[in-house]
């Protein structure tokens, strides 16, 4: 099996898929109550419901790239805030962390090899 869709509740379709969009999210289905994405690069989907409860932030989206100092900088001068700014982290990934309109983190980030075969991996 693989991985095609992740799905979050946001308060505001409108005001989200406008964030989307501009992070480089091609749109594929608009409705009133739901918005799909096709991912930058790739062919990954990502959705969005509208939440008829207050919507807790708790989501983290990951989006790779080898090089997330430019992305950063791209995204920074189209206007993006990061809380985080990109940093070697002690997990042997580079990252930074912006939030979506509804506090969503997303992070920015590379880790080669040890996205998925960490020193510290599990083996079988």
């Amino acid at each position: 099996m693989r991985l095609n869709q992740i799905t979050i509740p946001v308060a505001n379709i409108g005001r989200s898929k406008a964030f989307y969009m501009r992070l480089g999210f091609r749109l594929l289905v608009d409705s009133e109550h739901y918005t799909r994405f096709l991912a930058p690069d790739g062919d990954t989907t990502f959705s969005l419901h509208l939440s008829e409860e207050a919507v807790a932030p708790g989501a983290v989206i990951y989006l790779e790239t080898d090089k997330v100092d430019k992305e950063v900088e791209r995204l920074q001068e189209r206007g993006f805030v990061f809380e985080e700014p990109a940093e070697d982290k002690g997990w042997l990934w580079r990252e930074a962390v912006l939030q979506d309109p509804d506090g969503h983190k997303i992070k920015i980030y590379h880790a080669g090899k040890n996205r998925i075969d960490p020193p510290w991996r599990v083996t079988a």
